[in-house]
């Protein structure tokens, strides 16, 4: 069997050369949820190798319809670092990405450490700010398949992310509607409701799964709550805006 540093390598480099792959799963069918989370550890710490630096992390499968989808009863979390973090307003450069998506978000900032098993209102209280958040989602994996290990494994095909301006941490975001349009025509339309039914219980969960890993969230990081609605597909020459209630707004182009 490939170690697990060997198979961080390959998805390392599939994400860094935007190169497709085969499922790690076709030829490991037994590899675990745990197994994923140490590849992936080990896949990021490699870009911390090269200069990158840790900004947070991302939830995923946020959505009960996507856990009954692909039969999981837990959230699954990737990380963040700096060199992820794309400039509201400037280009998204499609040759950097396999099989680009976008989906709506709302990103927390913390003002202090939070870890483990906490309360709602507990997490809040190390709420510093919240601000609307589009993530770019990318499987490295051929067709934009792959089984629930494999995508763990992938960094929770966490590959970029915009942030708007942040708002005061008691701004209500539990049921806030979205528009998502592209060139001008809207292509999402939903609810802040569907990360969880509050995106604040997606917080709650980062604390208590990171801490499984025996790490914590920190002041400073940034923690994107989950998609709000489906991704949609990412091809060059494309504006993307997303307007979220109360909020504002936040768009990017997207560049050959």
């Amino acid at each position: 069997m490939t170690s697990l540093s060997g198979l961080a390598q390959i998805v390392d480099e599939a994400a860094r050369t935007a190169t497709p792959i085969a499922q790690l799963t076709d030829s490991l069918p037994d590899l675990t949820v745990d197994d994923g989370y140490a590849i992936q550890a080990l896949s990021v710490a490699r870009r911390r190798g090269r200069g990158e630096r840790r900004a947070g992390i991302k939830m995923g499968l946020t959505s009960r319809a996507k856990m009954a989808q692909v039969g999981v009863s837990e959230v699954i979390w990737g990380r963040l670092t700096d060199a992820m973090r794309l400039t509201e307003g400037a280009g998204l450069n499609r040759a950097r990405y396999v099989h680009p998506r976008v989906e709506p978000e709302v990103a927390y900032i913390l003002k202090r450490p939070l870890e483990g098993e906490v309360s709602a209102a507990e997490a809040l209280a190390a709420v510093e700010a919240v601000a609307p958040a589009m993530e770019i989602i990318d499987s490295r994996y051929r067709c934009f398949k792959f089984a629930l290990s494999d995508v763990i494994a992938d960094n929770s095909s966490s590959s970029g992310f915009y942030v708007g301006g942040w708002a005061p941490a008691a701004t209500d975001v539990a049921n806030l509607g979205i528009l998502m349009e592209v060139d001008g025509r809207p292509v999402q339309i939903g609810s802040t409701a569907a990360i969880l039914g509050d995106p604040i219980r997606s917080l709650v969960a980062a604390a208590r799964l990171v801490a499984k890993a025996g790490e914590r969230l920190e002041a400073g990081d940034i923690v994107l709550a989950g998609g709000a609605t489906a991704a949609y597909p990412l091809s060059a020459g494309q504006f993307v805006q997303t307007t979220f209630q109360s909020l504002g707004r936040l768009s990017f182009n997207v560049e050959a």
